[in-house]
């Protein structure tokens, strides 16, 4: 097997193949992650990399060969060949997820009806690639700051990457600021979608874009998930910029978001040092055992447990061990990565990205410096600061804000 895309390029040509065959035979095929990440973990440590971008093209071109092979041993049919069975099969994907256990599991939570919404539908479009090289690029941006509702360019974004490595946590990004550095002429543009998509909606914004060759690409747009704090200055603010009335900024904060603004804090008078710092992905303060995959959160947490998820990095299907926990914190990833978006729109504090820690699910534990980590083990976090300590932390109540009056 040897494959180039039309510009002659082998190794991006294998990138594209590999991460095709991967999300194709998860999503259409039914193939856990894990079939394939064990794989790629292995060739990436052959090769001493700790990323994707470090590997050549005969790395991926053995990888993409093993994982044609799990494919073949867990769907028990080769990988489909013809584009037409490839559409039909991602379609009707699309069609099943609607009962997917983490569909199901969101629209109980949200008490989403059948009368509300009862059924997908399915977009087929192109697609622009932001790991052609390195005037290539690929990020998630808000039109405001998510976490506090300041009005000012929000976002991270990876160069020579596709969208999933940003929001999956696979790769660290950086923060949108360094783009205005790395090329200032998208950042420009970007700036002016920024404004013109919450001139438009009259809403903040939480929007995916992507660089292909020097060029920007706004992939898809949706409100905002903000917690609570951002939701009210961001009513206040948008009433000042003549964006919304008074009404309206009144009627878009719905009134159970409000007691998000009542939760505690670590009180400040415990000087106790933490053990880890990542990113402060969603503020709040939360202390509870330390469970290390979904299932075992929903199932201790509705058995009344204070639980904090821990995980490398969070997927969707993780939704039901989000609704469980207390808090969530990750190893990799950042502030628009699925964990912290999930988490501020449901007032969770989170940690992401804390790279001082080495999740260890097979052995159910966490390796933090000196620090051995089991399940079970209480941990605190403040997803204000990112920071993670040991044990449970005291709390103070929460201020009652000018804003919220």
């Amino acid at each position: 097997m040897c494959i180039r895309d039309r510009t002659g390029d082998e190794r991006f040509a294998y990138v594209a193949y590999r991460r095709f065959i991967q999300l194709f035979g998860k999503v259409a095929l039914g193939i856990d992650d894990e079939h394939f990440d064990e794989h790629f973990e292995a060739v990436k440590q052959r090769a001493g990399v700790k990323a994707d971008v470090g590997l050549d093209a005969g790395h991926l071109k053995e990888i993409s060969e093993q994982f044609l092979d799990v494919v073949r041993v867990h769907a028990g049919r080769d990988f489909p060949e013809d584009v037409h069975e490839q559409l039909q099969l991602a379609i009707e994907a699309v069609f099943r997820s609607w009962m997917g256990k983490r569909a199901v599991d969101y629209r109980r939570e949200f008490n989403i009806t059948p009368d509300m919404a009862n059924g997908t539908a399915v977009n087929v479009c192109t697609m622009v690639f932001g790991n052609k090289g390195n005037d290539c690029a690929t990020g998630v941006g808000f039109t405001r700051n998510p976490g506090t509702g300041e009005n000012e360019m929000f976002g991270e974004y990876l160069t020579n990457a596709q969208g999933e490595d940003v929001v999956a946590g696979i790769r660290t990004p950086k923060a949108i600021a360094e783009l205005e550095n790395e090329m200032p002429e998208q950042y420009s543009q970007l700036v002016d979608l920024r404004n013109t998509l919450e001139a438009h909606y009259k809403e903040v914004q939480d929007y995916e874009f992507t660089i292909e060759n020097g060029t920007l690409y706004c992939l898809q747009t949706r409100n905002g998930k903000m917690n609570a704090a951002a939701t009210v200055k961001t009513s206040i603010d948008m009433v000042a910029e003549d964006l919304l009335t008074r009404d309206e900024s009144l009627l878009r904060v719905p009134p159970e978001l409000l007691e998000q603004l009542l939760h505690p804090r670590l009180d400040p008078e415990s000087v106790v040092k933490p053990i880890a710092l990542g990113l402060p992905a969603s503020p709040g303060a939360a202390s509870g055992k330390c469970v290390f995959d979904a299932d075992l959160a929903e199932k201790l947490g509705n058995e009344g447990e204070a639980i904090i998820l821990v995980r490398e990095e969070t997927r969707p299907e993780d939704i039901h061990g989000f609704f469980a926990a207390q808090g969530i914190l990750t190893s990799r990833g950042g502030k628009t990565s699925h964990a912290a978006v999930v988490a501020r729109g449901m007032g969770k504090p989170c940690v992401a990205g804390a790279e001082g820690i080495v999740v260890d699910v097979a052995l159910r534990q966490a390796n933090v410096g000196d620090h051995v980590i089991r399940e079970g083990d209480v941990i605190t976090l403040d997803g204000a600061t990112g920071e993670v300590f040991l044990g449970a932390i005291p709390t103070i109540p929460a201020d009652f804000s000018a804003d919220l009056s």
